[in-house]
This record gives C-alpha cells, sequence and structure tokens, in this order.
C-alpha cells in the first residue's frame, strides 16, 4: 500500500517563495544533482543532530564521511538494482554529464557515479515523492553501514 505524504509544508514554501517549477524530467542532469547533493547533505545532518549532541566539528567530520563522492559511489553501486527504471535513467543521466568541477578526494569514476546519486535525489525532492526519496536515502545509508562495518 503506498503512503501518501502530507505535502502542506512544501506546497507553502513553494507558494511564498513564488516557485514554480516545471517536471523535474525537463531539468538538466546537473541541475538535479545540484538539488539533490543539498538535499542528501540536509538528511544526514538532520540524522546525525538527532542522534546526540556533540561538537559542530565533530558533525561536520562525521557528515563529510557520508556525503562524500567516494561513499556516494558505494551507496549507489549497493542500491542500483532496487532502483526503479525511471531512477536509472535519471542515475545514468546523472552520471553521463559533462561536469566541468572535479572532485578533490575522489576519483573521476567515483565523482561521476557521486553526480548519478545525488541527480536521482534531486529527481525525487523535486519530483516531490518523499516516500521514496527516504526509502532511497535509508537503503543508501544501510549499505553504506554495511561496507564500512566489513572494511
Amino acid at each position: 500500500m503506498e503512503t501518501k505524504i502530507e505535502t502542506a509544508g512544501f506546497t507553502y514554501f513553494k507558494e511564498q517563495m513564488h516557485i514554480a517549477h516545471g517536471a523535474p524530467e525537463s531539468y538538466s542532469p546537473l541541475a538535479l544533482a545540484y538539488i539533490g547533493d543539498s538535499i542528501f547533505d540536509l538528511m544526514v545532518r538532520t540524522i546525525e543532530v538527532s542522534k546526540t549532541n556533540k561538537q559542530v566539528n565533530k558533525y561536520h567530520r562525521d557528515v563529510s564521511r557520508i556525503v562524500c563522492a567516494p561513499a556516494q559511489d558505494k551507496m549507489i553501486r549497493a542500491i542500483c538494482d532496487r532502483l526503479t527504471e525511471e531512477e536509472m535513467a535519471v542515475y545514468r543521466r546523472g552520471r553521463n554529464a559533462n561536469s566541468y568541477t572535479k572532485a578533490k578526494n575522489a576519483s573521476r569514476t567515483e565523482y561521476r557515479n557521486a553526480t548519478g546519486f545525488e541527480a536521482v535525489l534531486g529527481y525525487l525532492y523535486l519530483k516531490e515523492d518523499f516516500v521514496r526519496l527516504t526509502d532511497v536515502v535509508k537503503m543508501s545509508l544501510e549499505a553504506l553501514d554495511g561496507a564500512m562495518s566489513c572494511s
């Protein structure tokens, strides 16, 4: 059974800020990755802050280990078989996009895979599919936890 999330808060935000965006499919893959990066960062920060009270630099260190390109590369490779066809198409568009920026501490492949991952998250956010967005992030973090415990 599909769960419907109340989006009144998001609708209010869009109305008050005069945001009218088109279909997420019409966005460039790098625009999707740009918003997806922010959404993922916000979600991970929210999770980390909810766990325990600690110094901000420790939050930053812990969050940075998760939102970096190598970690995102591990996550997307672990969950790609659980993405829908539509999500895989968005991932491929993001992964194959010609970005003029380069990651500081990641290989080109890791960076491109991470861009595809972020594009999927941005797509789900702009599509306002918050249930699926949450599920994808949860699967990703669980996969990363599994990968880190094996290291």
